[in-house]
């Protein structure tokens, strides 16, 4: 079995810095953690119209990443409320 390698963007680091409480960030942070061993589990939906994008829903926030099987690459580069996480995607 092959591992991901995972990147957070510094941006994605910056919104995750900025939630509202430690018990957000650390699930969060825990999530995304997850994602080098298993890029897809069953809560990560593909963004409509994208071709390697997709999220993962943790209560009101939303973290988006993009898949890069070829390379077993993974990159975060958002975790914002929902209200604002696809803006400008």
């Amino acid at each position: 079995m092959a591992f991901y390698k995972v990147e957070i963007k510094n941006s994605a680091q910056k919104e995750i810095r900025k939630l509202p409480n430690k018990e957000l960030r650390n699930k969060i942070v825990s999530i995304i953690d997850s994602l080098y061993e298993n890029p897809t589990p069953d809560s990560a939906k593909k963004i409509k119209g994208s071709k390697n994008m997709y999220r993962i829903r943790q209560g009101s926030y939303r973290i988006v990443y993009q898949i890069y099987k070829n390379e077993l690459h993974i990159l975060v580069i958002r975790v914002r409320h929902r209200r604002d996480v696809y803006e400008g995607l």
